[in-house]
């Protein structure tokens, strides 16, 4: 087993939606993963303190690119517009492997009570920093907590039509999240 292989977190990732869509959350082990990812059990743990870790492999990252997108945006950026600029920023980072494990980790995840509730508590993360974001760019609470919700539920729509559309949609991430988010305003707009 080579442990010091580039990419052992990406693979780490990749075999355990593998492992948790061909045999069940609950029976992976995290011996089970290292092994079909071709690391040692002491590499996965150098990454993840344990298995329901790897729903949130990148997430970090994820929030890092939002936060930014966000305060880049233009001064006279309305709220929606700077979570527009974070969801671009984040989803220009979503390559093929992202694609490729929707799917399956959606698959994973609505097959387990806990990678549910570890879903969730990425979802208010995610919100969290992108309200955190805007509050930082002046925006009043109740406004940049219901841009920062209606981002995260943007991001999760337009992954989901991303990872599940047509292969040969070369356009990337970004133009679904940013339809979706486009979606989401209209609605708000009807509520009155």
């Amino acid at each position: 087993m080579a442990r010091w292989q580039p990419g052992a977190p990406q693979r780490l990732v990749v075999a355990a939606v593998d492992l948790f869509t061909e045999q069940g959350y609950d029976a992976t082990t995290v011996t089970q993963i290292a092994e079909r990812a071709g690391v040692t059990k002491s590499t996965f743990f150098r990454y993840f303190s344990d298995k329901r870790e790897i729903l949130v492999a990148g997430q970090e990252t994820l929030s890092r690119l939002l936060v930014d997108g966000i305060a880049e945006a233009p001064a006279s950026a309305s709220p929606l517009q700077a979570v527009a600029a974070g969801l671009e920023r984040a989803s220009s980072a979503m390559g093929a492997t992202n694609r490729e494990l929707g799917p399956r980790l959606k698959a994973a995840v609505a097959a387990s009570t806990e990678l549910q509730e570890r879903d969730a508590l990425k979802s208010v993360g995610l919100a969290a920093a992108m309200t955190a974001a805007l509050i930082a760019r002046g925006v009043p609470d109740a406004t940049a907590h219901l841009a920062g919700e209606l981002g995260v539920l943007a991001f999760k729509q337009g992954y989901a039509q991303w990872s599940e559309s047509d292969r040969d949609d070369t356009e990337g991430l970004a133009p679904h999240v940013l339809a979706a988010l486009e979606d989401l305003r209209a609605a708000t707009a009807s509520l009155g």
